[in-house]
Formats: C-alpha cells, sequence, structure tokens
C-alpha cells in the first residue's frame, strides 16, 4: 500500500520537493544546527537520518577514529566531532565537501572533510568506526546530486564498496549501514556477501509507516 500511494503522489510531490531544495535550508538536531546548499542530500525529510543520528548519539566514540563516506551536509559527522570522536568525513559531491567544512564552523568542531568516490581518495587506516547511510535505488543517476539517491542500475555502488572495503577491514573495527525497506536489502545483502561480509541487524523501526534497519557489517 505504502509503495502504490508514493507512486500515485509522486507526480505531486516530486516538484515540491525540488522547489523546497532549490534553496538553503536548516537542519537542526538536539543542539546541532547545519545548513543545507542545494544540490546536497537534506536530512530533513528522511528518516533514517533521525534515526542513525539517535544511534550514533549512543556510541561509545570519544577519542575514536570515525569514517563517514557520502556525508551529504555533514551533521552525523559534527555530532560524532561533538561527542569527541576524531572524525573524517567524505563526500564525491565538491559542494557537500565545501557544505560539511561550513556546518563544523557553525557548530564549532573539528573534522578532515575530503572530497572522494567511496574510499578512492582515503588513505588506508585502521579507523574505529564506518558509518554509512547509502544511496540505494537502483537508477544511474546523472549528477552528483542524484547520486546520494542512485547507486547504479546495476547496485554499481555496492559493489565497488565492498570490494573496496577488505582495505579498512579489521578485527576491532565497527561498521555500521542503515538501509530502507524502499531498497533491494536482497540484492544489497547478496553484493556483501559475495564479498566476504555479513550482515548483523542491530534495530528495526518503523516510522510513518516505513522500515528502516541498522546493520553491523562484519565478515
Amino acid at each position: 500500500m505504502r509503495f502504490r500511494l508514493l507512486k500515485y503522489l509522486a507526480p505531486v510531490l516530486q516538484p515540491m520537493y525540488l522547489s523546497y531544495l532549490s534553496k538553503t535550508r536548516s537542519y537542526s538536531y538536539k543542539g546541532i544546527h547545519v545548513r543545507v546548499w542545494p544540490g546536497v542530500f537534506y536530512p530533513g525529510f528522511n528518516i533514517s537520518t533521525r534515526l542513525f543520528l539517535q544511534f550514533v548519539g549512543q556510541l561509545k566514540i570519544r577519542g575514536k577514529t570515525f569514517l563517514e563516506p557520502g556525508a551529504g551536509s555533514g551533521v552525523i559527522s559534527v555530532l560524532a566531532a561533538r561527542n569527541g570522536a576524531i572524525v573524517t568525513a567524505t563526500d564525491i559531491n565538491p559542494l557537500a565537501v565545501n557544505n560539511i567544512q561550513e556546518n563544523a564552523e557553525i557548530n564549532k568542531v573539528n573534522l578532515s572533510v575530503i572530497q572522494s568516490d567511496l574510499f578512492e581518495n582515503i588513505p588506508e587506516f585502521d579507523f574505529d568506526f564506518i558509518l554509512f547511510t547509502p544511496p540505494y535505488y537502483p537508477r544511474d543517476p546523472k549528477d552528483y546530486a542524484q547520486m546520494a539517491w542512485f547507486c547504479g542500475q546495476n547496485f554499481e555502488y555496492f559493489v565497488r564498496l565492498f570490494k573496496q572495503l577488505h582495505r579498512y577491514y579489521h578485527p576491532s573495527i565497527q561498521i555500521f549501514m542503515i538501509l530502507s525497506e524502499d531498497c533491494n536489502l536482497q540484492k544489497v545483502t547478496e553484493i556483501g556477501y559475495s564479498n566476504g561480509f555479513k550482515f548483523n541487524l542491530l534495530l528495526k523501526k518503523k516510522r510513518l509507516g516505513e522500515w528502516n534497519y541498522i546493520f553491523q557489517i562484519i565478515t
């Protein structure tokens, strides 16, 4: 029912969504305030972002190294930095990279920001935590903004992610990924399994009719 309703409403909602995001918008979470530039993923319409923020807020990350590939506006990375983590935030979108830097300054936190397509420009390092809020709709993105939503017609994003992840995996690392029922969970987990990774379900929560899942990625 939910999918049929979204399909029915899409012609009306999409123009409203694009119009709203044509200007810089604000988003706040527990004392963190970020500006989200046009062309950068806006977390306010995404249920999973708030759920992941709540999850990250409970992690024991003080003094730990923390990597967030595809950080968007950087709200999760800013939270991690405020909670004492040594944070590296990355994004393929050059607008997002500058937006993250601005939001770090607004919130008076220190973090490293790198423009990178997944792990391409990230030095090999034994991070303590890596967190993913991946794009998962199977369509080829046409620009940087669409890369926040679309993982490629054949799930190329996940194919590259799990092939590269081995370089950063070590026994004590904690890797987390949030996914929604809107994605093809079977396909995503199959890609992970084919590269030697397993998905341990930590949290399953339904909000506004949508199930969201937080997985720990293990070998």
